[in-house]
């Protein structure tokens, strides 16, 4: 049985069609997985062996003569009649593109709301969540006391960020790295979980903030609040019970 990257991910890779952060995450599968290195080189021979077979053949010019034979043939009743019938799809064509210019315009008055909200912000946060996730991003200080932790952020942002440490409730501390956010720097706390990775970003909360809610974005879970003057979302592909829990302890947690 193919392993199941390469039927999910192995095509898209190969044509160009996926996101930088999915082709490097298929890459480092591609590492440790003979089977899609197998199917990968196969189809990239297929490929290379149809670029370069002569497929395409020239029409002879006594078709051409042929063709242009007939058509200077055709009765002129014949060619006069198509004209009415021409002019009625022209104007059935024009009312198309403005029924569709209309429909796209009032998608586009619709889409700035969505995209402002929560749903933008998680976005960027799960995608920020992937990065960290590549090899040598997940944290810049790495240290299970959050008395290193903490410090570290000193001077590095314009706030200091809330650093605790749940390993007796089964959310140790693992380190914390500076990130950026709608163009903002914000703290990220790296949290484990049963083996799984779990970030906590940390932003001071501004008017209008959109932190908030939970949800799922490309398969990962994430959970979003506000917290006196910060703002917090977790995000990992542990359970969403897991992540309400850890927002649990942040809330329930006495400075």
């Amino acid at each position: 049985m193919a392993c199941d990257q390469s039927q999910r991910q192995l095509h898209g890779y190969l044509d160009g069609e996926i996101d930088v952060l999915s082709a490097a995450a298929f890459e480092k599968h591609l590492e440790s997985c003979a089977d899609c290195q197998r199917l990968l080189a196969a189809e990239q021979s297929l490929r290379a062996a149809i670029q370069k077979a002569d497929l395409y053949e020239r029409a002879p010019s006594s078709l051409r003569s042929a063709l242009s034979s007939t058509t200077s043939k055709t009765p002129a009743v014949m060619q006069r009649a198509p004209r009415a019938a021409s002019s009625s799809w022209r104007w059935l064509a024009v009312a198309a593109a403005l029924l569709l210019a209309a429909l796209l315009g009032w998608r586009e008055l619709l889409r700035p709301t969505a995209l402002n909200s929560t749903q933008l912000v998680a976005s960027t946060l799960v995608d920020a969540h992937l990065r960290s996730l590549q090899p040598g991003h997940l944290t810049d200080v790495e240290s299970t006391d959050r008395h290193t932790v903490k410090p570290w952020f000193d001077g590095r942002l314009d706030f200091a960020p809330p650093v605790q440490d749940f390993a007796s409730d089964g959310f140790p501390l693992l380190g914390g790295r500076l990130d950026v956010v709608q163009g903002r720097t914000v703290a990220a706390l790296v949290y484990g979980r049963r083996k799984h990775i779990i970030n906590v970003f940390i932003a001071k909360t501004q008017p209008s903030e959109a932190w908030n809610g939970s949800g799922t974005e490309q398969g990962y879970h994430w959970v979003a609040w506000k917290d006196g003057e910060f703002s917090f979302c977790a995000v990992s592909d542990v359970t969403a019970a897991d992540l309400e829990q850890l927002r649990q302890y942040f809330l329930n947690h006495q400075p």
